[in-house]
């Protein structure tokens, strides 16, 4: 299993996270401003286990950014008039022209995700997803569409830890609900899926990095790294 042999362990003193973020944040401005004048766009999809650190590595990576050039959308439950579509087309409304980058908290992963674990969608539409989310990812690629995907993984107990201490403090009860609680209860089946998952849209065109959250300095700053090196290397190609 990939996310079993995931180094939990791996961290940053205060120091070097301070200095290496602002190190990386930079080389993202610099990059993001290169891409306003190119035919290409970027998509970073972010899953992973709940109060893994999603909303703080968005933050970093949109800190020090040209707020006109990129766009964050926070993925929850469909809505009436989504639901009366197939479940990419809310998605694909939201990508980004060129020049732009746009982040999924959350994303059509949810399909293979939540919608299999709760039995919102068919075996066989389960099995289908996988198809057609890999062409889609590749269908973007071709198309001038660097993909970014990010798990953010951390421990069950430190899951635990994290929910404690947010249930504890009146400034963030808020991002700790009952279907948090309620999804824990399943976390082996959300393992199992994410397991397949990875080893059913892990392309040459979008893999996934698996990211290393237990400390959140090492996880903030490994995604703006490797966002930063992404748009290098295609901006390197297309400017050639």
């Amino acid at each position: 299993m990939v996310l079993n042999k995931v180094d939990l362990t791996k961290k940053l003193d205060n120091q070097t996270y301070e200095e290496s973020l602002e190190q990386w944040q930079l080389k993202l401005l610099t990059l993001t401003q290169r891409l306003r004048t190119l035919p290409l766009s970027a998509v970073v999809l972010y899953e992973g286990w709940d109060a893994a650190g999603k909303g703080g590595s968005i933050f970093r990576i949109t800190q020090k950014l040209d707020p006109r050039g990129f766009q964050v959308w926070p993925i929850g439950p469909p809505n009436v008039v989504e639901k009366q579509h197939g479940y990419l087309w809310r998605f694909w409304n939201k990508l980004p022209a060129h020049s732009q980058l746009c982040i999924f908290d959350r994303s059509w992963y949810g399909r293979v995700l939540v919608e299999r674990v709760e039995k919102l969608a068919s075996p066989g539409e389960i099995k289908r997803a996988y198809d057609e989310i890999n062409h889609l990812e590749e269908y973007l690629a071709e198309n001038g569409t660097v993909l970014v995907k990010y798990w953010m993984h951390i421990s069950k107990e430190e899951q635990l830890r994290r929910f404690n201490e947010r249930a504890a403090n009146p400034f963030k009860s808020w991002k700790i609900t009952e279907d948090d609680w309620r999804n824990r209860e399943k976390w082996d089946q959300y393992l199992e899926a994410a397991e397949e998952m990875f080893d059913k849209t892990d392309t040459k065109a979008a893999p996934w990095h698996i990211i290393p959250a237990e400390c959140k300095k090492y996880a903030r700053v490994e995604t703006v790294k490797l966002l930063a090196e992404s748009l290098e290397r295609a901006l390197g190609k297309i400017e050639k």
